[in-house]
């Protein structure tokens, strides 16, 4: 199991976006802190660390701490 990361900006992003939008991510995130690469795509070149969740409306750039175990949001795009 992966520990979610995310600074005060993200938290502000996060936090803005509309319930239905905010409850889906809160669920997808989930998922990927228990299996990160079974609920994400690579992003870019798939070095096993910069991955992204593809939802409806939002994109999330994650990168991940193998050795920490942490999963950290590093952008949130909203594209509604």
């Amino acid at each position: 199991m992966y520990a979610l990361k995310y600074d005060a900006t993200i938290a502000a992003v996060w936090d803005s976006l509309p319930p239905p939008v905010s409850a889906q991510l809160s669920d997808v995130l989930a998922a990927a802190c228990t299996d990160p690469f079974a609920a994400t795509v690579p992003y870019g070149e798939d070095d096993g660390i910069m991955r992204m969740l593809v939802l409806d409306e939002v994109f999330v750039v994650i990168y991940l701490g193998h050795q920490t175990k942490t999963l950290h949001i590093y952008q949130i795009d909203y594209l509604g």
